[in-house]
């Protein structure tokens, strides 16, 4: 099963919590800010995402929405 992730950048905060415990390593800080003033996160879907949505559960925004296929 592979999937697919959507991040709302302007919920972001960039705390990287999802960066952290993503087992496939489909999430990377970016130096690119919101209109909030803050860093996000990015998805890189060359990596691999499983659809495990374990970047969504830790997510303390809910900034995170996994789609799988």
């Amino acid at each position: 099963m592979k999937g697919t992730i959507h991040i709302d950048h302007e919920l972001c905060k960039g705390c990287c919590l999802c960066v952290e415990f993503c087992p496939k390593g489909a999430l990377t800080p970016t130096k690119k800010l919101n209109l909030k003033g803050y860093c996000f996160t990015e998805f890189d879907a060359q990596q691999g995402c499983t659809g495990c949505a374990t970047c969504a559960l830790v997510c303390p925004e809910v900034a995170i929405e996994v789609y799988r296929e």
